[in-house]
């Protein structure tokens, strides 16, 4: 799947969407946000749509953990930006998802993240095949 240009737009309702604001610990020795803080926050996006939106026997149950990420960055943020987190899950395929991430200010697309993500079962800590539980929540929230 592609990233859209515009997931936030009428075409898209269903994408988690969380604001952050630009913090003065995200600013490097450039002036802009450093892009270690974009990772960060592809992860702290995913967490957040996981935790506002996943029912609660599913968040104690089950937990993700990050296999990789892939991230493009395609313009600086800085000190007091807003930045509109976007995700979505393309896929799911065994005990991994693929999940994408979009950062923006405004209209200005400032970074786009693929994250390949594993489901773990919270007591054993093992990878969990992705059952239909997961996959219906995911139907319903994206």
């Amino acid at each position: 799947m592609s990233i859209p240009n515009n997931p936030s737009g009428p075409e898209n309702p269903s994408y988690f969407r969380t604001e952050i604001v630009v913090q003065p610990d995200d600013i490097d020795l450039q002036g802009h946000v450093n892009n270690v803080v974009y990772v960060r926050w592809a992860q702290q996006v995913a967490s957040a749509h996981w935790d506002a939106m996943a029912p609660v026997e599913l968040r104690s149950e089950y937990r993700w953990v990050v296999l990789r990420h892939e991230i493009d960055y395609l313009h600086p943020a800085f000190l007091n930006d807003q930045i509109t987190g976007y995700t979505w899950v393309s896929s799911v395929e065994g005990a991994r998802s693929v999940r994408h991430v979009k950062l923006c200010a405004g209209d200005k697309e400032l970074a786009i993240a693929k994250t390949n993500w594993c489901l773990l079962d919270a007591k054993t800590m093992k990878p969990k095949r992705i059952g239909p539980d997961i996959k219906a929540w995911l139907e319903r929230n994206l």
